[in-house]
């Protein structure tokens, strides 16, 4: 009876230490992390056309506001088209004044008496100068000036316009996707099982 009772006793102590032991390996290999897979995400961008900025700016060229169509920006046509159209109107409205200040100015050089800034009786007598002709002299200048300015600044906005187009094609085929660029990276140690965290840096050509 002893004999069986001291096997029972050594049984349940055998159990014990099995369990215990049981338990200190799961929690041993609970403590482990586990091995992290890092997938690799191919992100897969869209084709860049190498000629797309210039075929742009040609279209703008012959015709404006062709190009910023071409690059599908149609809101800025009336932007275009209404400074195209204000430098032109300035250029056509001094040079209209240009011209009418010299025929004047010629017509009274030639000995004429009858041009439209001469105050006229009936008889077709002059009256009164409303403009001398150093003033005739002097509205030329100053018309021809603003003419010329008005003509450049027309010159300006048209080049802009080729400009901005071109702008436009580059920056719509620009790479601009965080996931190719910088993103942040964890590494773990096979060896010492630790982990590193940093961030890594693509660069693809």
């Amino acid at each position: 009876m002893p004999n069986k009772l001291l096997i029972a006793l050594v049984l349940v102590t055998f159990c014990c230490f099995s369990t215990f032991a049981q338990k200190e390996d799961k929690t041993s290999q609970d403590s482990i992390p586990k091995p992290l897979k890092i997938t690799d995400t191919v992100v897969k961008s869209k084709s860049i056309d190498p000629l797309r900025p210039a075929k742009a700016a040609f279209l703008s060229a012959v015709l404006p506001g062709l190009g910023q169509a071409y690059n599908k920006k149609y809101w800025k046509i009336p932007i275009v088209y209404g400074a195209l159209g204000t430098g032109m109107y300035f250029y056509l409205n001094n040079d209209k004044e240009y011209r009418r200040y010299r025929n004047a100015f010629r017509r009274r050089l030639a000995g004429f008496q009858d041009d439209e800034f001469l105050v006229l009786d009936e008889n077709g007598n002059v009256l009164s100068e409303r403009v001398s002709e150093e003033g005739l002299r002097r509205a030329q200048q100053l018309f021809r000036r603003n003419k010329e300015i008005s003509l450049l600044v027309t010159i300006g906005l048209y080049a802009l316009n080729i400009i901005d187009a071109n702008v436009d094609a580059h920056l719509l085929q620009y790479n601009v996707d965080e996931n190719l660029t910088l993103a942040p990276h964890y590494e773990l140690n096979d060896i010492d099982r630790s982990s590193t965290v940093g961030l890594s840096l693509n660069w693809k050509f």
